[in-house]
C-alpha cells in the first residue's frame, strides 16, 4: 500500500471502468470542476447507500457550486449500474475491481484491515487535493464536509476572478 494522499498533493491520473462498463479518463474532468471523490466499501450496504443518497439528495447544490461527484468501490460495472438505478444516483460510480486506484490513493482499510476505507477527497480545479476527510462510520457526514469545502474554494475563485479583473 502506497503513503495516502494528503491536502496539498496532486490527483494522480487514472482511469477506470464506469457504471456503464466505460473507461472514464480522470484528465477528462480534472480541470473543469472542483471533484468530490468518494472512496466507499461497497453497493448496496446501509452505510454507503446512506452515503451515496445524501451525495444524490446534495447533488443539484454541489453541481451547481461547480463541483463533479465521483463515487469508487471495488464492486463491478453490473453492480454500480444496479446501484445507481436502484437509488436514481446522478453521479459517477467507478469500478475498481483491482483496488488499483484505491491503492494509488493509498486509502487505508478499517475495521482490523477487513472493511475498504470510506474517504472523500476534493480536488480544486488545478488537480490539487485541497481536503481529505476519513470517517468508517459517519457516512452522510461526508457530503456536509465535501459541500462545507466547495463553499470555501468558490469563494476563493470568485476573490481570484475579482481581484484579476480589477
Amino acid at each position: 500500500m502506497s503513503k495516502s494522499l494528503q491536502t496539498g498533493d496532486k490527483l494522480p491520473d487514472f482511469t477506470l471502468p464506469d457504471q456503464n462498463g466505460e473507461p472514464f479518463d480522470i484528465r477528462e474532468v480534472r480541470g473543469e470542476h472542483i471533484l468530490v471523490i468518494y472512496f466507499y466499501p461497497k453497493d448496496d450496504t446501509p452505510g454507503c447507500t446512506k452515503e451515496a443518497c445524501s451525495f444524490r439528495d446534495q447533488f443539484e447544490d454541489l453541481t451547481d457550486k461547480g463541483a463533479y461527484v465521483i463515487g469508487i468501490s471495488s464492486d463491478s460495472p453490473e453492480s454500480h449500474e444496479q446501484f445507481k438505478k436502484k437509488y436514481q444516483l446522478p453521479f459517477t460510480l467507478l469500478s475498481d475491481q483491482d483496488k488499483e486506484v484505491r491503492n494509488l490513493f493509498g486509502v487505508p482499510t478499517s475495521l482490523m484491515g477487513l472493511l475498504p476505507g470510506r474517504v472523500t477527497y476534493i480536488i480544486d480545479r488545478n488537480g490539487v487535493i485541497r481536503h481529505v476527510f476519513n470517517s468508517q462510520l459517519n457516512a452522510e457526514q461526508h457530503v456536509e464536509e465535501a459541500s462545507r469545502v466547495i463553499e470555501r474554494l468558490k469563494a476563493e475563485e470568485t476573490s481570484q476572478t475579482s481581484s484579476q479583473t480589477s
